[in-house]
């Protein structure tokens, strides 16, 4: 017992105290956000993204990214020979419809508004205890991932996140789950895996897609042997995107999706 005390008394708190407080994001690299002020409009970032992400604009005449395709390489920072591409270092972008996190352009997109994250971390555990009566249960889904994603979402069980403080859990059985997180671009012979997931989870549920590939196939779209995206297999609630999305991101998300239960309506599977 004398030497657990010691340990605690030498070792600081290291669980964050996100949403709370503002995450310290200096060592973080950024996501990618086009300044058309700068843009000369010579095109190298449009044919040099390996997503397709970037995509030229002809009402505007500029550049413009496609956030739910973006993997984050940067490599539109390094290509662009004016500085058009600035590092903006945002990690809240989760969204709750597909279309918020297409084609946004310079100085638009890269913040949500809707609630400030205080509101968020204070209401978190009401609202739980609102539509569940209980902790808010998590099935996490590979469908086809490269793990990245799998990985970030480990690391919300660990002593710096510790996602359990708000009473969130994760469980082995979708028949347990109150949410589904999903990660990868659901190939072909997880389609009916994931189908069956999520069916096997009881109503109430959410869905929430999980990285680029979740929500729109990312480098791997428009293949055989993939799909593009998982709201053409199940549907979802809310879009995280990323290429992984940070622990912080994927956290922001799942209080995104808190606020999107459908009250008395019917949720349809697109593919039955």
């Amino acid at each position: 017992m004398l030497e657990k005390t010691k340990k605690i008394l030498k070792y600081k708190i290291l669980t964050q105290d996100y949403p709370k407080v503002q995450p310290d994001m200096s060592l973080w690299v950024g996501n990618p956000l086009i300044d058309n002020a700068k843009c000369n409009g010579c095109g190298e970032c449009v044919e040099r993204c390996p997503s397709g992400a970037i995509n030229w604009n002809k009402d505007s005449k500029s550049p413009s990214i496609d956030y739910d395709r973006c993997v984050f390489c940067l490599l539109c920072h390094d290509v662009c020979q004016v500085g058009a591409v600035d590092l903006v270092k945002e990690f809240q972008m989760a969204r709750k419809e597909k279309q918020k996190l297409k084609y946004v352009p310079a100085g638009e997109g890269a913040h949500d508004t809707e609630v400030s994250l205080e509101e968020l971390g204070m209401e978190l555990q009401s609202k739980i205890s609102k539509l569940y009566g209980r902790s808010l249960m998590i099935r996490e889904v590979d469908a086809g991932s490269c793990n990245g994603c799998d990985l970030e979402i480990n690391a919300l069980t660990n002593p710096f996140n510790e996602i359990e403080r708000f009473g969130i859990n994760f469980v082995a059985s979708p028949r347990h789950a109150d949410m589904l997180l999903v990660t990868g671009i659901c190939t072909r012979n997880m389609q009916e895996a994931l189908l069956k997931t999520y069916h096997a989870t009881p109503d109430p549920k959410l869905v929430v897609a999980v990285g680029a590939c979740a929500c729109s196939g990312g480098i791997f779209r428009d293949t055989y042997a993939s799909g593009n995206g998982i709201d053409s297999i199940v549907p979802v609630d809310v879009y995280i995107r990323g290429c992984p999305p940070r622990p912080q991101t994927i956290i922001y998300g799942i209080l995104k999706a808190l606020d999107r239960l459908p009250y008395g309506k019917d949720r349809t599977c697109p593919v039955d």
